[in-house]
């Protein structure tokens, strides 16, 4: 019995069947993830009658361009596109900034109450967001940034989850030897973030521009309490509006959703090619 699985070609057999199973789940789970996309943009070349039919949707259909044109004329559409871009862009380099610069803080310097603003960072996490939305939108009034853009973005470009991975990102992988050298060879507290702990945060900025990005471009709630004007609405207000018309088109609905989706895959295509070379080049040249 023994000698049966200490056999090199029974071993060969189980690892070539675990190889088998663990490729068959892999590629299951690849399936599954890419499909509800594949199946928005083939809904995208539909119209309401073959859409609702009893028949499983699963081919192409010859309505795109009459789903596009539907679809300009009901809403702005690039201008939706193009304020959502706006919005995230600008607010995802406003919180990397800030939040490498707070989570490099509270790694390196030793000041009184650091435990402390740590400790309220982390617990401000476990807030449902619904629950802040009534003193945001007062405070936004009270200060004149009703049905502006700016008091969409500017709110979460400090966001404890972007200094959280910041600060651990910095402990994990800045040696402090490395800050030592450099403030023995006379660089200033900005210039040691700037010059020396900011290149080695790339994965980890990588990963924060992704979550960032993402959570700007879906936002929903704030942009539906602020802005007002369609002009400045955001691509996700737009679409949720088209949802409202009598014999609402849902082929223009898909296809809007399908068009919105190509930032996000783009955004995270470069971000990710960052991160994983930022893994794999070694830390300190």
């Amino acid at each position: 019995m023994f000698q049966l699985f200490e056999n090199p070609h029974y071993q060969r057999g189980i690892s070539l069947a675990a190889r088998t199973v663990l490729w068959a789940f892999l590629l299951l789970g690849v399936l599954l993830t890419i499909f509800p996309f594949f199946w928005g943009a083939l809904l995208a070349t539909h119209d309401r009658t073959t859409m609702f039919s009893s028949a499983f949707v699963l081919t192409f259909s010859d309505q795109l361009f009459n789903n596009y044109e539907r679809l300009i004329d009901i809403m702005p559409f690039w201008i939706g596109m193009f304020n959502s871009f706006k919005i995230a862009l600008i607010g995802t380099l406003v919180s990397l900034l800030f939040c490498s610069m707070c989570g490099y803080a509270l790694a390196v310097f030793k000041f009184r109450g650091k435990s402390a603003i740590f400790t309220i960072m982390i617990c401000s996490m476990m807030l449902p967001p619904i629950l802040t939305l009534i003193p945001y939108y007062m405070i936004v009034s009270a200060i004149g940034l009703r049905d502006t853009h700016l008091a969409v973005w500017l709110p979460f470009v400090i966001n404890p989850f972007g200094i959280f991975l910041m600060r651990q990102y910095v402990v994990a992988s800045i040696p402090t030897a490395l800050l030592e050298a450099a403030k023995l060879d006379g660089a200033s507290a900005f210039r040691t973030y700037w010059s020396i702990a900011l290149p080695l945060l790339r994965p980890g900025l990588a990963t924060l521009a992704i979550v960032q990005f993402v959570f700007l471009w879906n936002n929903f709630l704030q942009p539906l309490v602020i802005l007002t004007s369609t002009d400045q609405m955001v691509i996700t207000q737009l679409l949720r509006r088209m949802q409202g018309i009598p014999n609402t088109p849902w082929g223009a609905v898909m296809l809007g959703t399908t068009i919105s989706i190509i930032p996000l895959i783009c955004i995270y295509l470069v971000s990710s090619k960052q991160m994983i070379s930022g893994l794999t080049s070694g830390a300190v040249k």
